[in-house]
């Protein structure tokens, strides 16, 4: 990361555009799923015309995995949101209610 801060005078973000926050799973769910965590990212809000909204995550939509690598919180999930996926499609596992959904989400470079 220091290395591309100097190479490039600053350090690329992807962005998807959500505000989330990590919570337990019940554990039916984490069972059922066969899940190798037992919490998640749960989406707050959507922004508007953002990666999120395009790729149809919804409110309280609990992201559990980006590309197969388990998310069990947004640690996580902003550690995995690499610039190397700015422009690219993944994959984005959600648990909506008790449906586990696979979404295909292209993150931004983020703002600022």
């Amino acid at each position: 990361m220091a290395g591309r801060l100097l190479r490039d005078g600053r350090i690329r973000r992807s962005f998807i555009g959500v505000e989330a926050q990590t919570a337990p799973l019940h554990r039916r769910l984490v069972r059922f799923y066969d899940l190798p965590q037992e919490s998640g990212v749960v989406v707050i809000s959507v922004e508007n015309s953002s990666p999120a909204e395009r790729a149809g995550l919804r409110e309280t939509d609990v992201i559990v995995a980006l590309d197969g690598k388990p998310v069990a919180g947004v640690d996580d999930l902003h550690r995995l949101l690499t610039d190397a996926r700015v422009g690219m499609s993944n994959t984005l596992t959600v648990l909506r209610r008790t449906e586990k959904l696979e979404l295909q989400v292209v993150p931004e470079e983020a703002r600022g």
